[in-house]
């Protein structure tokens, strides 16, 4: 390894059972270490929204933890998410069939989260998944100083302000912050706040890695993207419509961020800042999918989860052997 690494930030996208691929990114990238000790790249934070909060979670957790590899936690994760008990199986039909019945136009029933008895199942299964792969008690004894930043985005329900757990407030409940989708979990109380899910606020927070001046400037930002950025054709089928909002509103964020760094980039070559900030290339590792619609982010049988890992593992040993 160089004496002078490149320092490198990983950002994921928010996109349900999409992030699939984002930890099949991260499995690649982190495993055995050989990123940071074969090419010369030091990670200095990871970022995520929603599921990728989840994958960036796990990811920080298994480099820090010594009984633990990023590559054994990802994959065992999504291989227990995956719907593949007789009860996950008939949730996952139920979640597709009334899916199809809503794009046929048929009416369905809309219940409150706060009514609704799944809702209350899906919290309970989301914090047990977590508890069970993450021991948050000993999160405390990780941290020295030296480990990479872990940012978490979420929004407050009441003020509409951006929070951002850090690696020395993480719990399971922030955690559910971020991916708690309004239709489908009650809002998350936090320290007396309550949030929503992250993807209405930074996905994934990007700019914080160049302003927050307790994280060392990264010379890149890897951002592991789900929602496609360009479609060739205007859609004007109803669910094609719905698909390309979804991108839309997924993607507003992150290049409002993105935008951000590249024009702290241009006032940097202008000179108009000091020395003490540099440079910040960004990179993406992107989904390339383009035959998913929104709504197979809902979509949790073994053979979608298992393909997008998949995908995600080849993405990042494309995206390495470019670079």
């Amino acid at each position: 390894m160089s004496s002078d690494p490149s320092t490198v930030a990983i950002a994921c996208q928010g996109g349900g059972s999409h992030t699939a691929f984002t930890a099949g990114v991260l499995s690649r990238l982190l495993r055995d270490s050989t990123l940071e000790r074969e090419r010369d790249v030091e990670i200095t934070a990871f970022s995520g929204t929603s599921g990728g909060a989840v994958c960036a979670l796990l990811a920080w957790y298994g480099r820090e933890h010594p009984a633990h590899e990023p590559d054994d936690l990802l994959t065992d994760y999504w291989s227990e998410l995956a719907a593949s008990g007789p009860l996950d199986r008939t949730v996952n039909r139920t979640v597709r069939v009334a899916s199809r019945l809503e794009r046929m136009g048929v009416p369905l029933l809309e219940v409150s989260p706060y009514q609704s008895p799944a809702a209350l199942w899906g919290r309970r299964e989301f914090l047990r998944l977590l508890e069970e792969h993450v021991d948050f008690d000993v999160i405390p004894d990780l941290l020295d100083g030296g480990e990479p930043a872990l940012l978490i985005s979420a929004i407050d329900v009441l003020t509409g302000e951006f929070e951002l757990f850090r690696e020395d407030d993480l719990s399971p409940e922030a955690i559910l912050a971020s991916a708690a989708i309004p239709y489908a979990f009650q809002a998350v109380e936090v320290d007396g706040s309550y949030y929503w899910d992250g993807l209405f606020s930074k996905n994934p927070p990007v700019k914080d890695f160049v302003t927050n001046r307790e994280i060392p400037d990264a010379d890149e930002i890897w951002i592991v993207k789900i929602n496609p950025e360009r479609r060739e054709r205007v859609p004007k089928s109803v669910d094609g419509i719905a698909d390309r909002r979804n991108e839309l509103s997924g993607n507003k964020s992150l290049n409002a961020e993105v935008s951000f760094v590249e024009h702290v980039n241009e006032w940097i070559a202008a000179g108009y800042l000091p020395e003490k900030f540099t440079h910040t290339e960004v990179e993406r590792i992107a989904l390339d999918r383009p035959d998913l619609g929104w709504r197979t982010k809902l979509e949790r049988s073994p053979e979608f989860v298992e393909r997008l890992y998949a995908d995600g593992e080849a993405a990042a040993e494309e995206f390495l052997d470019e670079r």
